[in-house]
């Protein structure tokens, strides 16, 4: 008789497991990317995403990547996703600012957090949830994941010094968020393109200036061939989220361990781009001196003309009722950072 109910008990968990294995089916992510996948921390990071999760799944969830205007343009990503067309895409927020106001936030903001501090907020603030809300409010189906971040940009490539506010006055350049609004201010004509297209309007003069990324991505794409004067700090993005979107229908019909791994492998790439990216900018910055491009550090003067324009383009932004909402939550969690920040970190030596 007690073989026979270990033989029963057996069966049971063979069942059990059989029927779990049967409930997670098997997850292709069809992921039309933003950026290169060639673009350090900014565009590899989505790859080892890729392989993570299928290795942590051990096959159950697969991601297959499409190149920028592979499959959909970069610009279509989050309509894509919404619908259906995709199941998932990796962009960054900012892009869909046109549509959604308050999606600067979730992507860069002048004057912003750091990556620790953005985290934080993410993580153990109210960031994640509003997020999603943000999402949610404006009609899009799909789940949000922070998925890579990256520390700060370099804030422009120039042909000649810019030395005070009126220098920028009349200049045709590409920028990027609501740091371009900034800039309009400054009287700067701006224009967002894609990284594609960047080198080749400086090089017929269509623009006369740009900011994209960090160095080692603007190395890549030969802004220094061109124009040699590099300012930062990169008080536009001082840090800079990337998202993977996944069609909320799919990310329903996911077991809470498909939930998991997915949720894990893009927090643990969070670390890992991160990582990448302030390992990759200091050999570039010493070959750009080498080769000719004067690096330079914004004087008081201009920094304080960049904020002092932000804070402007604050006031207007806040007439959208959830970038209020959401900038509120932010500066408020900044505003309680700020006592460790001052106190915890030694000062720049």
């Amino acid at each position: 008789m007690k073989n026979k109910y270990k033989k029963f008990a057996s069966i049971s968990i063979l069942s059990v497991a059989l029927a779990s294995n049967a409930y997670a089916e098997r997850i292709l992510l069809k992921t039309p990317i933003a950026y290169s996948s060639s673009l350090p921390a900014m565009g590899t990071s989505i790859v080892r995403v890729a392989d993570q999760l299928d290795k942590v799944s051990d096959g159950n969830i697969r991601m297959k990547i499409y190149e920028p205007n592979k499959l959909i343009s970069a610009t279509e990503i989050l309509d894509a996703v919404a619908t259906g067309k995709v199941n998932a895409g990796y962009a960054t927020a900012g892009n869909w600012q046109g549509k959604i106001p308050a999606a600067a936030i979730f992507s860069a903001i002048p004057f912003g957090p750091e990556a620790g501090e953005y985290m934080a907020w993410l993580y153990y603030g109210n960031g994640l949830s509003l997020y999603q809300e943000m999402y949610d409010t404006a009609g899009y189906n799909v789940k949000v994941l922070p998925c890579a971040i990256i520390s700060p940009e370099t804030s422009g490539w120039f042909s000649k010094p810019i030395e005070k506010p009126t220098d920028l006055e009349g200049l045709n350049m590409r920028f990027f968020g609501l740091g371009a609004s900034v800039m309009e201010k400054l009287g700067v004509n701006t224009t967002q393109l894609p990284s594609s297209e960047i080198f080749g309007a400086l090089e017929k003069g269509a623009i006369d200036a740009t900011e994209f990324a960090q160095p080692a991505i603007d190395k890549r794409l030969g802004f220094n061939k061109i124009v040699k004067y590099n300012y930062f700090p990169g008080w536009h993005q001082q840090s800079t989220i990337y998202e993977l979107l996944i069609n909320k229908d799919t990310w329903n019909g996911m077991s809470e361990n498909q939930q998991a791994v997915v949720e894990s492998v893009c927090k643990a790439s969070m670390t890992d781009s991160f990582a990448e990216g302030e390992a990759s900018q200091f050999e570039i910055l010493a070959e750009a001196q080498k080769d000719g491009v004067e690096i330079r550090y914004w004087n008081d003067q201009m920094l304080d003309a960049f904020k002092r324009k932000w804070n402007e383009v604050v006031t207007e932004m806040n007439e959208d009722p959830f970038f209020k909402k959401a900038y509120a939550d932010l500066s408020d969690f900044r505003e309680k950072y700020d006592i460790w920040e001052v106190n915890a970190f030694l000062p720049r030596q």
